[in-house]
């Protein structure tokens, strides 16, 4: 079971980069899961700086990052307990996949940590004499795991004639409520956005959840199949001083302080696809050695010199009346720095709000977004 202090710095990382993803924009969805799995390799990948930078990131020092692999991998098994009756087999796929130039030797040493996280291994790849034959075998690779969801992770340009490598985490997580809201029950509401109130489809369910309300905020956790919940922060007041606030002790402690209630809940169908391109956020967040020519990568090869050319995310989520259903895909490339009970609490989840779906025994954040037009 990973550690309190593992959680904590999992939840300070994708504090930090969901600023950085969000600022400036009004919904926003990412896998904190994903990038950490990612950035989890780059560093493992690396050495000095260019390892320290990322895992000071994702563990608040620059240590190894094994208790956040440990979070990670803890994650990637849901729950056995049995689904309830009627209900779909929850599904989550995780893979972590080092696509390497076919004359890259990949050192055994990394080939083996690779494969102790989930679903870890290597593929080969024409990267510096068919670039597009390398996009098209990792894009088809992702959509396989997703599936069919990130049909195209990276665009065309993202594989050039100096890509030398790609590591790539990709993940769907499909899973059914434990107790699904009833579609006849699903009308159109108002939902105050900034850019005016409008009328949106929203789903609605009286019984059993998590609810505090805390710090001004209230809580709402919606439990689903294989131990995965939702949690809704919907903030006393305008969103963006509350979520510019909230720090990893604050976020653990809302976590933490929902108790069984009778809440009648109203929520927004919700249907997000968003891409990001981390370098810039990464950057501001401190990690920049990786991209520059005093990268170093010695632990994943001795043949080329090598550094991070682009860091690139997309996430999908999807939050219905049956249940949730998610993918999210991380690709770093790598190019070469030279050639070759009682009354039911009413919560209407009618503003601005924030939505993360994790894996309630780890703690692991598989999904993080912010609600403001949905």
């Amino acid at each position: 079971m990973p550690s309190s202090t593992s959680e904590k710095a999992h939840l300070r990382f994708a504090l930090s980069l969901h600023r950085a993803i969000a600022a400036g924009e009004s919904n926003a969805c990412w896998s904190p899961y994903s990038v950490a799995s990612a950035l989890g390799l780059v560093a493992t990948a690396g050495r000095g700086p260019t390892a320290d930078e990322v895992a000071a990131l994702l563990a608040g020092a620059p240590v190894d990052v094994s208790g956040q692999a440990e979070l990670l991998s803890a994650a990637a098994r849901l729950s056995a307990r049995a689904s309830s009756r009627g209900s779909e087999e929850p599904v989550l796929a995780v893979a972590n996949t080092l696509w390497a130039w076919d004359q890259l030797t990949v050192k055994q040493g990394f080939r083996a940590r690779l494969e102790t996280w989930p679903g870890g291994g290597v593929a080969s790849a024409p990267f510096v004499e068919e670039p597009e034959k390398a996009r098209a075998a990792i894009n088809a690779d992702v959509a396989a795991t997703t599936r069919g969801l990130i049909p195209e992770l990276l665009p065309s340009g993202a594989v050039r004639a100096n890509t030398a490598a790609c590591l790539v985490n990709a993940l769907y997580l499909k899973v059914a409520w434990a107790t699904r809201f009833a579609e006849a029950d699903t009308t159109g509401a108002a939902f105050h956005a900034p850019s005016g109130t409008r009328t949106v489809p929203t789903m609605r369910r009286t019984g059993k959840f998590g609810y505090a309300a805390a710090r001004g905020w209230r809580i709402v956790t919606i439990p689903a199949e294989g131990g995965v919940e939702a949690v809704v922060l919907l903030p006393d007041d305008a969103l963006p001083a509350r979520e510019s606030a909230v720090d990893e002790a604050e976020l653990a402690e809302l976590l933490a302080a929902p108790t069984s209630a009778e809440v009648a809940l109203s929520l927004p169908r919700i249907a997000l696809d968003l891409r990001a391109d981390l370098r810039e956020p990464l950057a501001g967040l401190g990690v920049s050695t990786m991209f520059g020519s005093e990268a170093d990568f010695g632990p994943l090869t001795d043949d080329e010199r090598m550094a991070v050319s682009d860091v690139l995310h997309q996430s999908v989520l999807r939050v219905e009346e049956g249940g949730i259903e998610g993918a999210a895909a991380t690709a770093v490339t790598f190019r070469l720095t030279s050639m070759p009970a009682g009354k039911p609490v009413e919560v209407k989840v009618d503003r601005p709000f924030l939505l993360l779906v994790r894996d309630a025994e780890t703690g692991a954040l598989y999904f993080m977004a912010r609600v403001v037009e949905p």
